[in-house]
């Protein structure tokens, strides 16, 4: 009897896992090359709670754990655990300026799992902004 072998984790994406706009690649640069030195990247996480379920955020990276996935872009790194990459793949990161307010936008939010990202109470969500 043969066995299939079992696919083995990877932790390197793609765009097609996360895309990074140019504007929004250019943030994370100019942010990390502001941050201090032991940043390892840009951590995306998903949280619970809200009123559509699920909300995600952004902080520094200032490790990389054993079940982190990256993606390398020109000048930073994104970080995402594999558990986030479930509800995040697919999504796009942009980053805005629409006056004097400047925000880092994910589109197709939570698509992967057959949400929206929207929220219909508070107007959060997919094309939600994200401070940092």
């Amino acid at each position: 009897m043969q066995h299939a072998e079992i696919p083995r984790f990877s932790n390197q994406l793609a765009s097609v896992d996360i895309d990074v706009t140019t504007a929004a690649g250019e943030q994370f640069t100019q942010l990390l090359s502001q941050g201090e030195d032991e940043f390892k990247g840009i951590r995306i996480f998903v949280t619970g709670g809200g009123c559509s379920g699920m909300t995600y955020g952004m902080t520094y990276a200032d490790a990389i754990h054993e079940n982190d996935c990256l993606l390398q872009g020109e000048g930073y790194s994104v970080v995402v655990d594999a558990v986030a990459l479930n509800y995040l793949r697919g999504c796009q990161i942009d980053f805005t300026t629409q006056g004097l307010n400047s925000s880092f936008v994910f589109n197709n939010v939570f698509r992967a799992v057959g949400g929206s990202g929207a929220c219909g109470g508070c107007g959060g969500g997919a094309g939600g902004g994200c401070g940092m």
